[in-house]
């Protein structure tokens, strides 16, 4: 029988991707991954990565990606809705989440977990930010910054997330991590993954509170 088979709460960024690492170097067995779209189903509610670059990242994991359609009035009831369907049709009894710290993602995630009846854990809980940045790096995975906000600006879009960006964000006073929502990423390699995600960058566009890359496949 599986040890602790499990769901993760995949962003596509670089966090949910080393909460499933840390989770698998447990012993932990990954089963399926869950992302929620926005309204129109194009591209994910959180980070604004395309249908087809998820996809990607999990047919080079080897698993299966559940998705669903939300606004974020209706995010939490269709999230636990689409959790206890996961239940019924894969056999997980824990759920994974890459959060760091902060204390209100925990509490929702607890309570989602809870009403479909999952174990949630955490890897990356209350460990450094900027050490946890370092360690994913170190560890091989490749992300670039896909959204971020005005303190950084859309210069920032696009590039990759190394020791020399890490020392520059330290030096702006930006949050080392993007825990706070200052920036997000998309993963395109990890030791992990059977081939990298190849991307091409459309665009970039700004908006009246925060900047995204336009991406789509090679």
């Amino acid at each position: 029988m599986n040890k602790n088979p499990f769901m993760c709460s995949w962003s596509g960024g670089k966090d949910s991707c080393y909460a499933l690492h840390l989770a698998k170097d447990k012993g932990m067995i990954p089963t399926v991954l869950l992302n929620v779209l926005n309204e129109y189903g194009d591209r994910s509610r959180s980070h604004g990565i395309p249908k087809d670059v998820l996809m990607a990242q999990a047919d080079a994991m080897g698993l299966p990606i559940h998705f669903f359609e939300s606004t974020w009035n209706d995010y939490e009831r269709l999230y636990i809705q689409n959790l206890v369907s996961l239940t019924e049709t894969y056999d997980i009894d824990t759920s994974v989440f890459g959060d760091i710290d902060i204390i209100s993602h925990r509490a929702w995630e607890e309570k989602v977990s809870k009403a479909a009846r999952l174990h949630p854990i955490l890897p990356l809980w209350q460990q450094s930010r900027k050490q946890l940045v370092l360690d994913m790096i170190d560890y091989g995975i490749e992300a670039i910054i896909v959204s971020c906000n005005h303190q950084l600006g859309k210069d920032f879009l696009g590039r990759t997330i190394d020791h020399n960006l890490v020392n520059e964000l330290e030096n702006l006073g930006i949050d080392t991590c993007g825990e706070n929502g200052e920036y997000h990423t998309l993963v395109t390699n990890a030791p992990f993954f059977k081939n990298k995600i190849e991307i091409e960058i459309l665009e970039k566009e700004t908006t009246s509170n925060y900047n995204f890359l336009h991406l789509k496949m090679v």
